[in-house]
């Protein structure tokens, strides 16, 4: 089924699929009953991608088959957020009518928020001037009648302002709203109300921890800001330059003074922790003054290394939230050798695809 013909009755037979193979590939560990947390059956995602296709006068969004890789057009989308789908129809109307604004274009990225801003991402295959920003100024003055939207151009080594390049997400979580700047052509959390659902089971897991936090793959600080308010502070690790930079302009917009972000992968700490390595990035830091006794781990498909998770193994409580149930049953093949999955959890970032979002909660063995 293509995602522009999405059927919300099939919603729950998706769901039902996606929870009966998860429990089976996860029955040898014995786990706790699992916790599912369900999506919204339509305009879910706050990000969507879409190639551009010029036929004489006409422009439209396209995207490709995935078993006949056919292009097909694509002038509604409901797996993305209402606004997205209000702006691709007006944005492409001003665009096709422009000469300088449509010459070269082939993609087009939207990211939105539930705060209701918009960020449009222009891709070409030419070089940008100041024609063209005198011409997508023009359209952004039309477009801002109706939204609060910005523009960026990008090309081949080349990235162009028309003002800003973010938007500022207000995301409920519990009694709470976060403000998290998010960053466009960076990683973000695709799917906003799960997402927050996410951030609020990692935070009943760990209600009531003693001392401090150690996160890796932090992001934007989508959990180490929230979760702060359960530890006495917050250490986490990015290393993307952007994300860590958005993620300090977050923790100063929710004055979460207790978190610290350090630009370092996961192996680059493993090795600062064990003193095998000393990195500038750690001046004035001494990691030896942090009672990390909860580590959370977020990390891409690859899941953990080796190094990682035998330093994971260390800590009394761990939080794995996986986009890859394969590469996370990997690592608990090691982590319940000295843990025991206390909570397990579903989150359906992805509905109406193969794709599933699990966490898990573990706590050391009793050796006694």
């Amino acid at each position: 089924m293509r995602p522009t013909e999405i059927a919300p009755q099939y919603y729950q037979a998706q769901l039902d699929q996606k929870i009966t193979v998860l429990n089976h590939q996860f029955a040898q560990f014995n786990m706790p009953e699992l916790e599912i947390f369900e999506s919204e059956k339509l305009h879910y995602r706050m990000r969507a991608e879409f190639r551009v296709w010029h036929d004489g006068d006409e422009l439209f969004h396209i995207m490709f088959d995935q078993q006949s890789k056919e292009k097909y057009r694509v002038d509604q989308f409901p797996p993305a957020s209402k606004l997205i789908n209000k702006v691709m129809a007006d944005l492409v109307a001003l665009l096709k009518v422009n000469d300088i604004a449509r010459r070269k274009l082939f993609q087009i990225d939207y990211l939105s928020t539930l705060s209701g801003e918009i960020v449009v991402s222009l891709l070409y295959h030419k070089a940008l001037d100041e024609k063209w920003l005198e011409q997508i100024n023009d359209i952004l003055k039309q477009l801002r009648k109706h939204y609060p939207i910005d523009i960026v151009g990008r090309a081949r080594k080349q990235k162009m302002l028309v003002d800003k390049d973010f938007v500022i997400e207000h995301l409920p979580v519990g009694e709470r709203i976060y403000k998290f700047k998010q960053i466009e052509n960076s990683f973000t959390q695709p799917n906003a109300l799960v997402n927050q659902k996410m951030v609020e089971w990692a935070l009943d897991v760990t209600a009531n921890s003693e001392g401090d936090l150690l996160e890796l793959y932090c992001g934007l600080g989508n959990f180490s800001i929230p979760m702060a308010q359960n530890f006495n502070r917050v250490l986490a690790t990015e290393i993307s330059k952007t994300s860590v930079a958005a993620a300090q302009d977050n923790i100063a917009a929710n004055q979460a003074h207790n978190v610290t972000i350090l630009r370092m992968s996961s192996e680059e700490f493993v090795q600062a922790q064990a003193g095998v390595r000393t990195f500038n990035r750690l001046e004035g830091i001494d990691l030896t003054q942090y009672n990390c006794r909860t580590v959370l781990v977020d990390p891409p498909r690859a899941g953990l290394d080796d190094e990682t998770v035998s330093m994971v193994s260390n800590y009394d409580n761990i939080v794995y939230i996986s986009c890859n149930p394969e590469t996370l049953l990997d690592n608990l093949n090691r982590l319940t050798e000295t843990h025991e999955v206390k909570r397990f959890a579903m989150f359906d970032q992805f509905p109406y695809t193969h794709h599933v979002e699990a966490g898990v909660y573990l706590v050391r063995k009793n050796t006694n």
